[in-house]
């Protein structure tokens, strides 16, 4: 693999995927908390549409998804998405309904103890929210949210299939410009590993200092 394949494709192909991890993440992140805090609300009806979002966008392809994103709905509201966006709409979507699960089992694992004490104090439910229930849940989550943002980059390379120029897609180049299937491919291979572990140490460290503001031992 010449330094100028490495230079014009692999490189900018390793940005775009992290483009895409980065706001797939952060529209999965709202999905995620939204949803997820909806599934707990005591209004019933709050609850059956958050579950009802959760259930279709589980059970639905984010490869589908995408594909839909950019080839249906185009002609049906009369403008063409951006590939990207497309791209980060689809993933975002399904992996913010996996993570809608974890925040409200989180959520749900706070002792009720915690909970009658906010409504004896007279805390709104926004106050019980923030104040109480979220800090406590929050490093609960963490090591869930970890695993589920290595599955959301292992997902980014799905936009390939849309002519995204991401690492995959960078590969594929190479490999039709070189024929040197091992070599790129062992690259792109060790890529994908760098960029998990990094993620995973992030997120152990983001555990151990969520779990030191409660007085928690990591």
């Amino acid at each position: 693999m010449t330094a100028g394949l490495w230079q014009n494709w692999v490189l900018p192909g390793i940005g775009t995927t992290l483009r895409l991890l980065v706001l797939s993440a952060a529209l999965g992140a709202l999905v995620a908390f939204s949803v997820g805090m909806a599934r707990t609300h005591r209004s019933r009806t709050v609850r059956f549409l958050a579950g009802f979002y959760t259930e279709v966008f589980r059970g639905t392809s984010a490869l589908v998804l995408m594909f839909w994103l950019f080839f249906v709905v185009p002609p049906l509201l009369g403008w063409q998405l951006v590939p990207l966006w497309a791209a980060v709409l689809a993933l975002g979507l399904s992996y913010g309904a996996y993570g809608a699960e974890i925040v409200r089992g989180a959520l749900n694992a706070v002792a009720p103890a915690q909970r009658e004490a906010t409504v004896a104090l007279g805390f709104t439910p926004w106050q019980r929210m923030r104040l109480v229930l979220l800090p406590q849940a929050v490093p609960e989550m963490i090591p869930s949210f970890c695993n589920l943002l290595v599955e959301l980059l292992k997902g980014t390379a799905l936009v390939s299939l849309l002519g995204i120029g991401d690492v995959s897609f960078a590969a594929y180049l190479v490999r039709l410009a070189t024929q040197d299937s091992a070599r790129i491919y062992s690259v792109v291979l060790v890529v994908y590993f760098v960029i998990a572990f990094v993620l995973t140490r992030s997120m152990k460290a983001l555990e151990r200092r969520a779990k030191a503001n409660l007085g928690v031992a990591a």
